[in-house]
């Protein structure tokens, strides 16, 4: 019998939105105490070769906890990331665990310098899927789901992680 699928413990889900999701949104994610993270859209549907599957939105999330909803975009900086970048799905923004809160295009000074993802196989590419030479933060050339996040959250800020129970 197959094990069943964990649940996130430090998200909270809210209500789930079908909005396109553009290059600039930025959104929040609440925690299970309260208080809330923010993160940003710098790539939305892209195409293959440019993320590891068509479609994939790359996101930047912050080290920014507030107990509001309402982000200081001040504090939503390429050198404040909480974990590398990321690519993933809409699924976080359908089942409400992102909830997009503001939209501000972002300028370069918004953005990593050069972008870093690790294949499988140990190779490095850039934001462009070109290969690159290794540059932190290096992220990851897969898909990452809200488990995934979840997880990146629960490392960083020393909160409980998700996993199977055995």
């Amino acid at each position: 019998m197959a094990e069943p699928e964990p649940s996130p413990v430090n998200l909270v889900a809210g209500t789930g939105s079908r909005k396109a999701v553009r290059p600039g949104d930025v959104f929040t994610l609440e925690l299970a105490d309260g208080r809330h993270l923010f993160g940003r859209v710098v790539g939305a549907d892209l195409p293959r070769g440019r993320a590891p599957i068509p479609g994939a939105y790359l996101i930047y999330l912050y080290d920014a906890v507030s107990g509001s909803p309402e982000p200081d975009l001040a504090r939503l900086r390429p050198d404040a990331l909480l974990a590398p970048p990321l690519f993933i799905n809409r699924l976080p923004w359908t089942k409400g665990y992102f909830r997009t809160v503001a939209h501000h295009d972002p300028a370069p000074a918004d953005l990593l310098e050069r972008h870093c993802f690790r294949t499988s196989g140990g190779e490095h590419l850039d934001r462009d899927g070109q290969p690159t030479t290794h540059t932190e933060p290096c992220g990851s050339w897969t898909l990452a789901g809200y488990f995934s996040v979840d997880r990146e959250i629960g490392r960083a800020l020393g909160l409980p992680v998700v996993g199977y129970s055995r």
